[in-house]
């Protein structure tokens, strides 16, 4: 190419600028400007380019709509669908944009994005302004991290970024990380409509309190569905993504206010509301009720025992992340009765244990003030609440003895001696009865003593008959004014008026203690093989201890049916045998040692049946059947019943020296209670995926709780479990006959207050560590155990397992079988049984007008043959013995 002329150049210069005249300065510098716009924007679109795509390698898919499944909340239901448990890393419900109010939508808009509708996805101004801090604090500049506003695309973004990478990854104060998810959300605005950003936006959001999405924060601070929030709620909630914490209802009301101000005086700008609306709204006071603890405050043992079961076989992701429905078999009113009798039960047990002192003693009046200013601060104004524990101050004993004045925050109150007699000196040796009980309240307090009280009326100053005394009740105010002796019930204000009014006594207290002896509870429906309800201690919160499920404890005599079973099985036993109850001394060649067992009443009958053994609880004779079965064969029995823990290989074993789970041992009785046959019993009834799929199902087909459908599966389903008859019906059937008896007539003859044909056992061991009554009725089966967990020492003498354990199940058996009647046990048409009346002292058979007559159930061809001898007539045997 020639190279220009510069005369040439120069005349076409002239062209264009009068002679003479220079070019002015500003034309180079607009030609300046320009080339470097033009460089410059060149540059730059290859800066965006190379930086999208050396940062958007990696970055998540683009979620579609319809197969969006975030971390949901896994719910666990009682049977009868309440709400018992829920389990999850991030407490979310998903709820179709449909369901969402278009105010809710409208404030989040309004506060957080405007122009959500018009924008392509990214606050291009905001980004780059957050991205020159972050270069300015990375270079020492400033201080802080990524700074700028987000849209509403972006923080759907950040939310799709933390779901694949992760809370740190996802969140982190980077350059890096507000790029990526820049250029996530423009891919989400080319994907998605706005509606469908929007969607996943608000089932996504943090809220705070472990609130995401909208229908979770609707619940968890107004326990409301997201469709029914008012105005000022919807604007409270919509207040909330910027930061959650701050401006918290719960911990910071009137910063909450303030927000709500501000996202209503937003809407009021854009138009979505009126000004009557906007003030309405805002006049509302800021009144949020937190989600209800259904998890501690309903059945915490049953629902962490499913938790334990879900995560051993489904994993924890599973439980925490997936949204699963998962229906227990847990009867809510039986758990509840169960929960209550425990309670009850366990309070009465502690207090025959005596009385361990007070929390603690304020020594001075100094001490003793401030702990009453603090107090008086805590609860302000608050009312005391009837039947509620509260820490009390002893501030003054009377005289007499009688009573002491004790200080509940701002309320002054008494503590009568009628509420106190219980509280002696712990002493295991000592019998609780009405002459040991405490006879002045200087016995057991003092003043300055912090004590737990529970504000009682007057007829509920004692929790046990044994406390009540009519004298001391007399000399105590009635609760409430009354009118005096001649006004009539409907009077006139006139004559009420007229007539003196008797005097309104203190509020009353009674003596309480936490207990230390701990309970457990065990209840199956054996037909359904339902576990209707369970607990496993005293108080969840202060021991997750399990006690039904981990604890391995002695059951004592109620081991004993399963003896007698496998001689009735095994050897061909009947209700007749007579065993021989007289001293015995039992040698252990293995360990060297002797061992002597004793019956509990230290006396020796001779000759018995079996039955009249079992019914009352014979030891002598349950360790030579014991013998006569042989060790190894009882072992392999008890495990063939379904017991898990090993058997002592000794003859101890037979009054139960090996320890149980009192679930294992409630599933035996739930044999027996089938006449044999064992099944498994189900802890979760079905399990749903978050798509309403079914896992697992054990539905039984008669639960009135279950769908229609879930009952036919099941019933079909049931046809291919029939279980496994461990024992022949009719042994079953003569176990369970015998267990009718010791309710009848033996240990356990207070179950008959039940109303209700029941069957049973008491258990106690002899250093009364341990306390049992296993029973059943037709259609329940129950197992209640009482006793210390690290037996720091025995519970008081005389308690037995009729004594402390068997009133909780009586307890908790009224309340579950109210109204529900029960059928007498009763052989099936099938077995091949004989009733015949029995001699009781010979076990041979008798005219029906004996005086010790017993009707008992045979096995076809076990029945005896002899006759017992008439009034007047000797019999052989005993005549041939004397002779000898």
């Amino acid at each position: 190419m020639s190279t220009p002329d510069p005369k040439t150049v120069g005349s076409r210069l002239k062209l264009v600028l009068p002679e003479g005249k220079k070019r002015p300065w500003w034309v180079f510098a607009l030609k300046l400007a320009g080339w470097l716009a033009l460089t410059g924007a060149t540059a730059g679109v290859v800066g965006v380019v190379a930086i999208y795509y050396l940062y958007s390698e990696g970055l998540p898919a683009i979620p579609k709509v319809d197969e969006y499944w975030p971390p949901i909340v896994t719910e666990v239901y009682t049977d009868d669908a309440v709400l018992a448990g829920e389990f999850y890393n991030q407490r979310r419900k998903v709820v179709p944009y449909e369901r969402i109010p278009k105010r809710l939508v409208q404030a989040f808009i309004a506060s957080e994005d405007s122009s959500f509708f018009d924008h392509l996805g990214v606050d291009v101004l905001g980004t780059v302004r957050a991205g020159l801090k972050t270069i300015a604090s990375k270079l020492g500049l400033r201080s802080g991290g990524v700074q700028g506003g987000s849209t509403l695309t972006q923080q759907t973004a950040k939310a799709v970024l933390i779901g694949a990478e992760g809370y740190k990854s996802a969140t982190a104060k980077t350059l890096t990380r507000k790029i990526r998810e820049a250029i996530l959300a423009r891919r989400l605005e080319a994907a998605l409509t706005k509606e469908e950003i929007l969607y996943l936006y608000l089932n996504n959001v943090f809220l705070g309190h472990h609130s995401y999405g909208v229908q979770s924060a609707a619940e968890n601070y107004y326990r409301k569905d997201v469709r029914d929030l008012t105005l000022g709620e919807m604007t409270l909630i919509a207040g909330l993504p910027q930061a959650p914490s701050r401006y918290s209802p719960f911990l910071k009301p009137e910063a909450a206010r303030k927000r709500r101000t501000y996202v209503l005086r937003r809407m009021l700008e854009e138009g979505m509301i009126t000004r009557e609306e906007h003030d309405t709204a805002n006049a509302e006071p800021v009144q949020v009720y937190p989600v209800e603890d259904v998890f501690h405050e309903f059945a915490p043992y049953f629902v962490e025992q499913a938790r334990r079961d879900i995560v051993e076989r489904y994993g924890n992701p599973a439980l925490l992340e997936q949204g699963l429905k998962v229906f227990t078999t847990m009867d809510s009113e039986r758990q509840r009765a169960a929960q209550e009798a425990v309670l009850n039960g366990l309070l009465e047990v502690d207090k025959r244990q005596g009385w361990r002192g007070p929390l603690m003693n304020l020594g001075t009046p100094e001490e003793r003030q401030a702990f009453i200013a603090r107090a008086k601060k805590a609860m302000e104004d608050e009312e005391l609440v009837l039947n509620r524990l509260y820490v009390a101050l002893v501030t003054k004993l009377e005289e007499n003895g009688q009573g002491a004045e004790i200080q509940v925050g701002p309320h002054t109150g008494r503590l009568p001696l009628l509420g106190m007699r219980w509280a002696r000196k712990v002493n295991p040796e000592s019998y609780y009865a009405p002459g040991g009980m405490i006879s002045s309240v200087r016995k057991a307090i003092n003043v300055g003593d912090l004590i737990v009280v529970r504000h009682v009326k007057k007829k509920d100053l004692t929790d046990d008959k044994d406390q009540w005394d009519k004298k001391l009740a007399a000399e105590i105010p009635d609760d409430e004014v009354k009118p005096a002796e001649g006004a009539k019930e409907g009077a006139g204000a006139a004559t009420a008026e007229a007539l003196p009014a008797k005097p309104k006594g203190p509020k009353l207290f009674r003596l309480e203690q936490q207990p230390e002896p701990q309970s457990a509870l065990v209840s199956i429906d054996p037909h359904r093989q339902y576990l209707t309800a369970m607990v496993g201690g005293y108080d969840f919160d202060d021991n997750e201890f399990n006690r039904s499920f981990q604890a391995c404890r002695q059951p004592g005599s109620s081991y004993k049916p399963l003896v007698y079973a496998a001689a009735i099985e095994k050897l061909g036993w009947t209700q007749a045998t007579i065993l021989v109850d007289s001293p015995v001394v039992e040698h252990d060649p293995d360990n060297k040692v002797a061992w002597k067992p004793e019956n509990y009443t230290s006396k020796f009958e001779g000759e018995v049946t079996l039955r009249t053994a079992l019914v009352n609880s014979m030891n002598i004779p349950a360790v030579k059947t014991f013998g006569k079965v042989g060790t190894k064969n009882m072992a392999a029995w008890v495990q063939t019943l379904g017991l898990s823990t090993p058997m002592n290989m000794d003859f101890s074993a037979a009054l139960g020296s090996s320890c149980v789970y009192p679930v294992e041992l409630a599933e035996v009785y739930a044999t027996f209670n089938r006449y044999g046959r064992k099944k498994p019993t189900w802890l979760i009834r079905k399990i749903e995926d978050r798509f309403g799929r079914t896992l697992e199902d054990h539905t039984a087909y008669d639960d009135p709780w279950a769908p229609l459908r879930d009952r036919v599966a099941a019933s079909y389903a049931r046809l291919f479990e029939p279980g496994e008859q461990v024992m022949s019906p009719e042994t079953g059937f003569i176990v369970t006959h015998l267990m009718r008896n010791v309710v009848l007539e033996g240990t356990g003859a207070p179950a008959q207050r039940l109303g209700k044909p029941a069957a049973g056992k008491t258990g106690t061991t002899n250093d009364s560590f341990d306390a049992w009554f296993a029973g059943f009725t037709r259609d329940l089966v129950t197992v209640a155990w009482v006793g210390y967990d690290l037996n720091p020492h025995p519970l008081n003498r005389y308690e037995t397992g009729g004594r402390a354990s068997l009133p909780i199940w009586l307890d908790y058996m009224k309340k579950a079988l109210a109204s529900r009647p029960q059928a007498e046990f009763t052989p099936w048409p099938t077995m091949e049984l004989v009733r015949l009346p029995v001699d009781e002292r010979t076990g041979k058979l008798v005219a029906e007008d004996s005086r010790n007559m017993e009707y008992m159930y045979f096995k076809k061809g076990t029945e005896p043959k002899e006759a017992a001898p008439r009034k007047g007539e000797v019999d052989e045997r005993q005549f041939l013995m004397g002779q000898q």
